[in-house]
Parts: C-alpha cells; structure tokens; sequence
C-alpha cells in the first residue's frame, strides 16, 4: 500500500482528493491537513510515502512544507497539486525537494498515477510548465521575495524592518534591488510582476 497524506485548506477539495484516491486498491489515504503546520506534524508522525499539497495555505505554504519535509529527512516524497500554472513556482517547488507539480484542472485519472511514479522514485511534471520554469531565471533572492511579499500584502517599510529584525534603510535596499532587477516603478507593481510570474 502507498500511504499518502493530504494537505488542502479547502475541505470540499481535500474531501474529493481523499475520495478520488481512496478508490485505488493500491493507495491509503493515511492523514488529512487543512494548514501546512498540521501537514508537517502529521507527516512526522506518520511518515507517510507520499504528501500531497496545495501551495496556498495558511500557516505554511506547500512551498515551505515541502522544504520542511526535507529539511527533516523524513522518507516522504513530496508532490504540489495547485492551481499556479507557472514556471516560477514549478522552479520554486522542485528547488524545495518536491517530485511532482500537477496542475488541479488535470484529468482526475492522472492523479492516482502521479502518486504511484513518485513513489516509485519518478517525478511528475507537466513538461509545457517545465520549459517555461527554465526559460526565465528567478532574479530575486529570498530575502528580496519576502520582503516584497510583504510590501505586496500592504505592510510599510517599518512593519517590514520590525517583523525582520531589520532596519529600515535595508528594507528600503531589498525593496529597491527587487523594483530594479523586475523593472517596476514601485513596489506593488514589482509586486503584481513577481506574483504573476511564479516568484513570489
């Protein structure tokens, strides 16, 4: 049996994702999570072979999750089941230990055999998405992500420096370098670039 737990903040989505494998004779759905955290604790625990994770959810991203996953070297394989058809995530969550990228709008019948190659030690990934992930590099580094993440949420550069432990004038420069590198005018249009490209 292929033991897989499930993170998804929507409940009917995680409700039919369970159900949808729960079907096969050869897969268990061992755990369900509505929030990165819970996911992470429950794949401690269990270990399962398998997590399957959206990538926008609250208190942990699947993103983060799976970079936790494998920062713990728990033996599971990590696959992102999202709506972000992007190059910028797909590069994002491979670079975090994922395995697998599918897309939600992907025929159901897809899924169950995504879980078996990734567990077989295979990688799943839409091969149209995989170009576009390595046809323009991420120009920010991950400081430059999070603080214009959260500039993009609305935050000023003092929210930033405090939350950070930073000061002001190195919020000001990450800022700075990540509306130079997009060529935006300000920070909620490097923002909105960044979003729609899968940085962010």
């Amino acid at each position: 049996m292929i033991r897989v737990v499930i993170a998804e903040d929507q409940a009917m989505v995680l409700g039919a994702l369970a159900a949808l494998l729960e079907i096969e004779g050869d897969i268990e759905v061992e755990g369900r999570a509505h929030d990165g955290s819970a996911a992470l604790e429950l794949c401690t625990r269990l270990r399962p072979d398998v997590l399957l994770t959206d990538i926008e959810m609250p208190q942990m991203t699947g993103l983060e999750l799976a970079a936790a996953v494998r920062k713990a070297t728990l033996p599971t394989r990590v696959i992102i089941l999202t709506t972000f058809a992007r190059g910028g995530y797909l590069r994002r969550a491979l670079d975090a230990g994922a395995s697998g990228y599918l897309l939600k709008d992907s025929p159901a019948e897809q899924l169950a055999n995504a879980v078996r190659r990734v567990h077989a030690g295979g990688r799943v990934v839409d091969p149209e998405l995989a170009a576009e992930a390595w046809s323009e590099p991420d120009p920010l580094t991950d400081r430059e992500r999070q603080v214009l993440r959260m500039a993009g949420e609305g935050q000023t550069s003092a929210d930033i420096a405090m939350k950070l432990n930073l000061s002001d004038g190195t919020v000001r420069n990450y800022l700075s370098e990540a509306i130079s590198k997009l060529g935006a005018g300000n920070r909620v249009e490097a923002a909105r670039i960044a979003r729609d490209k899968g940085w962010l």
